[in-house]
Parts: C-alpha cells; sequence; structure tokens
C-alpha cells in the first residue's frame, strides 16, 4: 500500500491526518492520502509568483516540447506515486478501484491525455488563435501585420478543484504549463491518481517541480484555492454553478445537459440515427457532461425511444477488469437508490413513461454489498414540461422529448454540447445564434466527440489572459 503526501510547490509534505482510499468492492485500503487544510494552501500562496518564474525559464516552444515527453512518460513508464512506483497497468487498476470506472475505461483515457499532450502546438495555436506565443511571455510583441499586442496573466496560478467521476477532465488543465502558469491542484478524494501521475510526468520531462502544488484534503482546501488563486476551475453540481455564477475568477464546470436535436426535415429517417444517439448517451459509462441526456424531436419521440430502450436496455454491470464492462459502479453506497427513486418519482408525472424496464432483466437498481449499479434508463416525455427533462444523471440515461421544433430552441435550456440533424438553412441559423448553446454540433457528430483544436467549454486563453492597450516610444529617426 502506498501512501501519498501533499505536494508544496514540488516538495512532498507529510501531514498527521490521512484518507484512506479503499476498493470500492472489497473494501481493501488501495492508499493513504496525506491531507491539507485550507490554511496550508493560504500560506503557500505567497510563492505563487515563483511558479510562474521558473516556468518563463523556458519558452513556451521548449514547454510544449516537455509536454509531449511527458505524455510518453504518463501513458508508457513506470512513475513515482508517494511511497512507491507505479507502473500504467497498476494506475488503471487503481483508477478503477477507486472510482468504479471499468478498467478499459481508464486505459482509454490515458491514452486521451497522451493525445492532448502530444498535439499541444496544434491546440495552443487554435486557442490563441495564431498569436505569437512570446507575446505571452513577454507581455507584448507584435502580430503578423506589424500591430503591437499586448497580453496579461490574470493570475501566475491556476487552481483546480478537480472531480473523482471522470479522468476525462484532465484534459482542460494540461494547456496551463506550456502557457507557463503554475498549477494549484485539489484531487478528488477518490481520484488523486491522474493529478499525481501527470505531475510526476511533467517532472521527468524536465517541467520545475516549483510549478506545482496538490493539496489533497476536504472542502476547505477547495475553498481556499478558489480563494487563494486569481483564476480557478471548479467541478460540481447545479449548486456549485449558482454558488459562482457571475465570478470571473471561477470557471464553473457543472452539468453539461447535453442533447441532440431532430430537425423536422429529417426526422421522418430518425432510424439513420439511432447508433449515433446511443452511442452518445452510452459510452464512457454515461458519465460525462458531454454525454447526453436530451433527444428532442416534433414527432417519432416514442418510437425513438423505443429503440433506444431495445438497444441500451438489456445492458448488464459487469467486472470492472472485463473489458466488456460498460457500466461504471456507484462507489458510494445509497447514492444509485437515491437517482433511482427520483427516476421513479418523476415517471409518476403526467405524460413521463419509462421505457427500457421492459427490456431489461431485473430491476433498474443492482445493487452489491459496498457499490450500486443502475442500468441504462430511456424516458419518453410528451412535452418539456415534465421534471426528468431537466435531469442528469452519472449513468446512461436520457429523455426523449416531444417538441415543435419553433420552441426547442428556448425550451432546452443551457446546454453544453447540442448535436443538430437537420438541413433547414434558416433553423441553423437560429441555432447559431442561440447563446444558450456552448458548443454546437451541426450534422451527424456525437455530443461526446471532441476536437481538440476547439476550447471544450470557454476557451482557457481567454480565462488566464487579459488583451490590454500598450504602446511603446518609437525609436528616434536616424
Amino acid at each position: 500500500m502506498i501512501e501519498i503526501p501533499i505536494l508544496r510547490w514540488g516538495k512532498p509534505y507529510e501531514s498527521l491526518e490521512k484518507h484512506e482510499i479503499v476498493h470500492f468492492e472489497t473494501g481493501e485500503t488501495l492508499a493513504k492520502l496525506h491531507q491539507a487544510t485550507g490554511g496550508m494552501v493560504q500560506m503557500d500562496k505567497r510563492h505563487a509568483q515563483r511558479a510562474r518564474d521558473v516556468l518563463r525559464q523556458f519558452s513556451i516552444d521548449q514547454l510544449i516540447e516537455m509536454m509531449a515527453k511527458a505524455g510518453d512518460l504518463y501513458l508508457n513508464a513506470t512513475l513515482p506515486m508517494g511511497t512507491g512506483t507505479q507502473s500504467p497497468a497498476e494506475f488503471c487498476r487503481l483508477q478503477s478501484a477507486s472510482t468504479g470506472l471499468p478498467e478499459h475505461m481508464a486505459a482509454f483515457n490515458m491514452k486521451k491525455n497522451h493525445f492532448v499532450l502530444h498535439h499541444m502546438r496544434e491546440i495552443l495555436e487554435a486557442l490563441t488563435r495564431g498569436l505569437p506565443f512570446d507575446v505571452l511571455t513577454k507581455g507584448y510583441g507584435k502580430e503578423d501585420r506589424g500591430v503591437m499586442l499586448s497580453y496579461q496573466a490574470h493570475s501566475p496560478v491556476l487552481g483546480m478543484v478537480l472531480p473523482s467521476n471522470s479522468p476525462g477532465v484532465h484534459t482542460l488543465w494540461l494547456p496551463v504549463i506550456p502557457l507557463q502558469i503554475g498549477l494549484v491542484m485539489k484531487p478528488g478524494s477518490q481520484e488523486p491518481f491522474t493529478p499525481y501521475r501527470m505531475a510526476e510526468a511533467f517532472f521527468a520531462a524536465g517541467v520545475p517541480r516549483e510549478a506545482i502544488s496538490i493539496y489533497p484534503g476536504a472542502h476547505d482546501v477547495g475553498t481556499a484555492v478558489t480563494e487563494a488563486c486569481g483564476r480557478t476551475m471548479v467541478f460540481g453540481g447545479q449548486q456549485m454553478v449558482e454558488k459562482y455564477s457571475g465570478n470571473p475568477r471561477v470557471q464553473v464546470h457543472g452539468p453539461g445537459f447535453s442533447k441532440i436535436l431532430l430537425g423536422d426535415d429529417v426526422v421522418d429517417d430518425w432510424e439513420k440515427y439511432i447508433d449515433l444517439m446511443a452511442d452518445s448517451v452510452f459510452l464512457n459509462g454515461g458519465r460525462g457532461c458531454i454525454n447526453c441526456s436530451g433527444i428532442w424531436a416534433s414527432r417519432h419521440t416514442a418510437e425513438i425511444a423505443e429503440a433506444l430502450a431495445r438497444k441500451l436496455g438489456p445492458i448488464e454491470p459487469l467486472p470492472m477488469t472485463n473489458p466488456k464492462a460498460s457500466l461504471a459502479a456507484f462507489t458510494s453506497k445509497g447514492v444509485a437508490a437515491g437517482v433511482s427513486a427520483q427516476i421513479d418519482e418523476g415517471c409518476q408525472e403526467g405524460g413521463v413513461t419509462e421505457v427500457t424496464a421492459k427490456y431489461r432483466n431485473g430491476p433498474r437498481l443492482v445493487e452489491h454489498e459496498r457499490c450500486d449499479y443502475l442500468r441504462p434508463t430511456i424516458v419518453h416525455c410528451a412535452s418539456p414540461d415534465p421534471a426528468l427533462v431537466k435531469a442528469e444523471y452519472m449513468f446512461p440515461f436520457t429523455t426523449v422529448v416531444e417538441c415543435p421544433q419553433d420552441k426547442m430552441i428556448s425550451a432546452i435550456g443551457p446546454t453544453l454540447v447540442c448535436t443538430v440533424l437537420t438541413n433547414d438553412a434558416k433553423w441553423k441559423q437560429k441555432l447559431l445564434d442561440a447563446t444558450n448553446i456552448d458548443r454546437l454540433n451541426l450534422g451527424e457528430v456525437k455530443t461526446l466527440a471532441l476536437n481538440w483544436l476547439q476550447p471544450h467549454e470557454g476557451n482557457i486563453i481567454d480565462f488566464l489572459f487579459r488583451s490590454r492597450a500598450f504602446q511603446t516610444e518609437a525609436p528616434p529617426a536616424h
């Protein structure tokens, strides 16, 4: 069993208080995670500027090269992990055993992080819209047309309050180090393994240790991170979104409420899109904010729901080591039961019908001694009014909603990813103008299909830097 210390600007620090990370099925202790305090975060913030300074000893081009090397190490090498070491296979086993994610999904997420690190140059060129990198390093410079530009970092470090549910979220902070901004991370209590492994890969690739802090701990540590850092990303539910609404220093990644809309001109051919819809709902265990939680059409909705239920309803939970395992476990007892009860209550409303029950072998809720599972659930809603239309859960769940096309944009509400199937040019323009849609996919694109050359949710460059007016005295004429 390993012990994982706090990382205070690259230096391991042991605390008396430790949190045990246990195997969700057996109860075996997998690791002991040393616990930081909010006061420790506040004390250490005096060294935040040093994190940026040590990174600016290297050019952004040099840091990009380090990222590629770090990606290979992260994916393939045995790296330090606390008081021990960890191979890639051990990393996947630990991550699966602590979060309930099947091992092959953990391995897939490793490849996703590796891809981002290896394509960091293209990603940064796209996110900066071709801005010369040295402008971000020096704070000023000229673009290709000779226009003087100035960009100022809002903060020498980015704070991260990370979740435990989906390892894929770590792709969001990978561009930070090559942008010469330090990292202050509060990892999820059950999934510290990705931040620590990534940090060790960075260090082995040449990134200065003083650029990164990792503070495991209770909720007060997360609060301290948001207070100590000029810019922070946090992950959480709708309550977290509301807490930080309007706070420019905090970027919240909450529920996605991602959707697929079928236009009136294509909905009669809905059968062509069943695989796209099913994959958007189901892949990655249905855990992500970019999984589809609502499918909207003006007609054929009962038939669409029936077809999805027939396809997904029979899927059973399998052991985490099984390469065909596709459902993630709920590792905290009672959570899955509560979700299932909410769905049952929602199905009591008029015009709401759960369609999957007749296709599955047993109840929705599958209970074990230390963990639970929820089988895929498809609910048909005859209008946008029922409460379940606004629901999102961490398993393959979606509502199929009947709604006139001209009412859809206003009725769908906030939507992180919206895939729209239509050839209607006028409706496409309205969708392009819709401010409640963050990421718009026009055509046959799964909601989970990310283009890494575009921001997932907000451009990190705009969040970390501000452009400002800047002039220098003209040199004297000769």
